[in-house]
């Protein structure tokens, strides 16, 4: 069962807003992206949302006390341009039947707020870290795809270079196809190690949607976050969780 909490008593009259997702998956190229926005565009908190369909677990904070998974929509309020909404959050929904749920609880509050697009950002396992991570982008209609593509890196060829795209970042972007909203999912490549941080994919996905979205960021902010990672990668090896990627190999989840 899905829930949302309104935060505030008087809710925004959204103008033709434009949802973005950022929740955790592969180098958690989303969470930082959608995390990063929403402190450069100063956004502010509207629904936390709850369910029994989270994680059976809690976080431990640095005061060692427990704090429970959560997820949040943010807003944006712009003048003479869409609005945004954010959706952020520290997981996703366990298993297949909650992400179908979790999209449709989701889905039924875009239309209630009339969003006019979705975007969805997801990382592509690598073996190892790229250098300069591609870009690419699928979506539920071949226009929005051209939209967003037009002075970017976004490369539109993704067939054969995944599989499946799997979790909310894939089955939000097919499900609202049937609702009838435009939705494009924006993944980027990074390593496909459950402890990396894929934050200059998530930096690459930042471009096109500043281009397209006519945002002003200050993607600088990202250049020591990236310093910090590749130093770390560098002096420490993690240890592994699961067996490492083969050299050919690519897997994607969302």
């Amino acid at each position: 069962m899905w829930k949302r909490i309104q935060v505030q008593k008087r809710l925004p009259q959204l103008h033709r807003p434009i949802l973005i997702e950022g929740l955790p998956g592969i180098g958690n190229v989303g969470k930082v992206a959608v995390d990063f926005l929403i402190e450069q565009l100063d956004a502010k908190l509207m629904y936390r949302l709850h369910s029994n369909s989270f994680p059976h677990s809690v976080f431990v904070n640095d005061e060692n006390l427990v704090e429970m998974p959560t997820m949040e929509i943010y807003y944006r309020q712009r003048k003479n341009k869409p609005d945004l909404l954010f959706l952020a959050g520290d997981i996703q929904p366990i298993d297949e039947r909650s992400t179908y749920e979790f999209c449709a609880f989701l889905l039924d509050f875009c239309k209630e707020l009339e969003v006019q697009e979705i975007i969805t950002i997801g990382g592509i396992g690598l073996p190892q870290a790229p250098e300069k991570p591609k870009i690419y982008c699928a979506g539920n209609r071949k226009e929005i795809m051209q939209r967003y593509r037009k002075g970017t890196r976004l490369q539109e060829k993704l067939h054969g270079i995944v599989g499946p795209i799997i979790g909310v970042t894939g089955l939000l972007t097919g499900l609202a196809g049937e609702r009838n909203i435009p939705a494009i999912c924006l993944l980027a490549e990074t390593q496909g190690h459950p402890l990396y941080l894929g934050v200059k994919g998530s930096q690459e996905i930042l471009k096109v949607l500043e281009k397209n979205l006519g945002l002003k960021l200050n993607l600088r902010a990202l250049d020591r976050e990236i310093a910090e990672v590749e130093a770390e990668l560098i002096e420490n090896q993690h240890p592994v969780s699961r067996p490492p990627l083969g050299p050919r190999e690519t897997s994607y989840i969302g």
